[in-house]
């Protein structure tokens, strides 16, 4: 490097630019002039530190010498200490690193060279654009090196390369500051939009009122965790969700799927849509009848905007490179995410799984930010929800998120799915009954308020739904039409599509008869 040529001596110095070349001849990208026109500038300037700050770090500078020197700039300026040429080499004489720097003739000439601060920080810009470039470089080599090497994995090679250039970016990306005046305008804009949709809100519509009312709708750049244990009905809520979203409303979604193949999800979909259950689908025992009914129900998922990923192990990385394009080319509003815990931070120097967790988190949320669309991340909670006892006992907290305290940091909203007629607790104190109902907690809402919503959940549909406007479980008070057991909130083409799915089963019983094209076309 230059660096080791720069000594004190008592001659005069000239700046000695001594490029780095590599095998092709190339010479590494570098600027040593704009390198010294920035440091000159902020020995004769102080308050010219604060236009550079964020653009450049000691690394950025591609002479070992004005690395120190702006090393120990750095350090007064952080001890609010006064910034010119004698206490920079006070400084540097503190640290031993004065000679190392070139010397005080060295800086004598780097302060005689600049009279002002004027364009500081354009020429900062072409300082950190060259570092940025020398570091693609050098990631470049030291991948072409490794895959050279046929005793390094390749899949190990890949998750490293990701690993390493969403380190490079996630330190090169910034961001300039906005003055206020037209936010104002922006969110002007976003009351108008939330006055003219239906209910009033300013963000997407979940499918479940009482949710809406809660949330205003799912908002941009959110992260929304959704956390429960093992068999609580997370994906199905999800896959409730994205059925009302998408067929209902239109939204486009994308749900990454860590945990399920798509073949399992879009099953388990078109269980959600069909009413038939999942173990007839699964079987493919259908009854003529039912046969209809599924072609009947599943069409309105044709072309549905509806976007599966199915990638196991998706690394952040491959999370943010998808989800560009997903949001880009196809107009995604929202991600959903089957499961936190399950997706890799890609190895970023990560030294515990709680550390993996948090990265991820703390990813998602940048990626919510960057698309400013809302990220749903399912969660699992830890076991301490088992060991306690009754309806409010085994409602889940803040502190059973699985691995990491920084998801409940990250998060925008913090969201739990509670039944207690898993734990076959059918009563609450004040007699409620929980068969085939869920609690919903909304726990942590940073931009409004917490409560609890109860949905109807109908395991064998794998869907949830609003309690008022739910079909009632066969023990229901509801009323009985023959048997057929119709909710009172039903429309009245619901109420006749009952009534000839009656007839048809009351003709014949064993559908002998009957023809499955026909039963298609009357249902």
């Amino acid at each position: 490097m230059a660096g080791t040529s720069g000594r004190k001596r008592s001659g005069a110095m000239k700046i000695v630019e001594v490029p780095q070349v590599d095998q092709y001849g190339h010479k590494q990208p570098q600027s040593l002039d704009m390198e010294v026109a920035v440091l000159g500038a902020l020995m004769v300037e102080q308050d010219s530190y604060g236009q550079v700050a964020e653009l450049l770090k000691p690394e950025s500078f591609y002479d070992h010498r004005h690395q120190l020197i702006y090393q120990a700039i750095q350090t007064l300026n952080a001890e609010q200490k006064p910034v010119d040429i004698m206490t920079v080499i006070e400084q540097l004489e503190r640290t031993d690193n004065l000679e190392a720097s070139g010397g005080e003739v060295y800086l004598m000439q780097i302060n005689a060279k600049v009279a002002s601060s004027a364009h500081i920080e354009y020429h900062a810009k072409i300082i950190a654009q060259k570092s940025l470039q020398r570091q693609l470089i050098t990631f470049a080599s030291l991948v072409q090196t490794k895959a050279f090497d046929a005793t390094v994995d390749v899949a190990d090679l890949m998750q490293e390369a990701e690993s390493m250039l969403f380190s490079i970016s996630q330190k090169n990306m910034k961001k300039d500051f906005t003055q206020i005046d037209p936010v104002i305008s922006q969110v002007y804009e976003l009351i108008q939009k939330a006055q003219a949709k239906e209910g009033g809100l300013s963000g997407l519509p979940t499918g479940f009122h009482e949710l809406d009312k809660i949330t205003n709708g799912w908002q941009n750049s959110d992260l929304v965790v959704i956390a429960a244990r093992p068999a609580m009905g997370k994906t199905a809520f999800v896959l409730s969700m994205i059925k009302r979203m998408a067929v209902d409303h239109g939204i486009p979604c994308a749900m990454f799927s860590l945990e399920m193949s798509n073949q399992q999800l879009v099953q388990r979909l078109m269980v959600n849509v069909s009413e038939l259950s999942g173990e007839k689908l699964r079987s493919g025992q259908l009854a003529p009848y039912e046969w209809g009914q599924l072609d009947k129900r599943v069409r309105q998922l044709y072309n549905a905007p509806i976007y599966i990923d199915d990638t196991p192990s998706l690394s952040v990385f491959e999370l943010q490179t998808k989800a560009r394009r997903l949001v880009r080319e196809f107009g995604v509003k929202i991600i959903m995410i089957d499961y936190l815990q399950l997706m890799k931070a890609s190895g970023l120097n990560i030294n515990s799984r709680q550390e993996e967790v948090s990265a991820v988190s703390r990813a998602l949320k940048a990626l919510a930010k960057e698309l400013n669309i809302p990220v749903i991340a399912l969660s699992q909670l830890n076991r301490g929800v088992e060991s306690r006892e009754g309806i409010e006992g085994k409602r889940p907290q803040l502190s059973d998120l699985r691995e990491s305290g920084a998801i409940e940091q990250d998060a925008d909203i913090v969201c739990f799915i509670h039944r207690p007629e898993y734990y076959k607790l059918y009563q609450d104190e004040k007699g409620f009954d929980w068969r085939g109902k869920a609690m919903f907690i909304v726990a942590k809402h940073r931009n409004g308020s917490v409560d609890d919503i109860k949905l109807a959940f109908r395991s064998e549909f794998a869907r949830f739904s609003d309690l008022e406007t739910s079909i009632p479980l066969p023990n229901s008070q509801e009323s009985d039409m023959g048997g057929r057991f119709v909710s009172p909130k039903m429309t009245a083409e619901e109420m006749a599509e009952t009534e000839r799915l009656a007839q048809a089963i009351g003709a014949d019983d064993s559908f002998g008869g009957l023809q499955q094209a026909q039963l298609s076309d009357e249902f």
